[in-house]
């Protein structure tokens, strides 16, 4: 499926309430990756852009679409903090805001994003979002790499 970029509110609101605001849903993978790299001949190539991306594939326990992967390019910031033991990680209630050219993705409905230090709370923050369905990605099989 191609990917669907989110452009103002009714996009953000469309989204949510067709995965159902996350609600009994996991963040399953993440992947992240720059436009900087170390070429063969070992010189630097910079983009001197806001280059970071990540991918995220979440899955919920419900049908149509039961899985799908969020873009975000130009990255702004990222917060991401594993589950504690003895704590499950399913999200309850997420949210995608819009607010001064940056999307913000969190696993807290009350989030803000004034209130990006809340180090209890996992979001993401880039100036572009896309999504896709990937109904065929569920189960524990890894999608951006391998196991090991």
């Amino acid at each position: 499926m191609n990917w669907l970029e989110l452009k103002d509110e009714s996009d953000i609101k469309d989204l949510l309430e067709r995965f159902g605001y996350f609600h009994d849903g996991c963040l399953r993978e993440m992947h992240m990756w720059t436009g900087t790299c170390v070429d063969e001949d070992l010189s630097m190539s910079v983009t001197g852009e806001m280059d970071t991306n990540v991918k995220m594939l979440f899955q919920r326990q419900y049908s149509n679409p039961s899985a799908i992967e969020l873009l975000f390019e130009g990255v702004t910031g990222i917060h991401i903090i594993p589950t504690p033991e003895n704590y499950d990680s399913i999200i309850r209630d997420a949210i995608i805001l819009k607010n001064n050219g940056n999307f913000y993705w969190a696993d807290d409905s009350d989030f803000h994003h004034a209130k990006e230090m809340d180090n209890s709370v996992n979001w993401i923050a880039a100036k572009k979002l896309k999504w896709r369905e990937a109904n065929d990605w569920m189960g524990k099989q890894n999608r951006y790499g391998d196991n090991e």
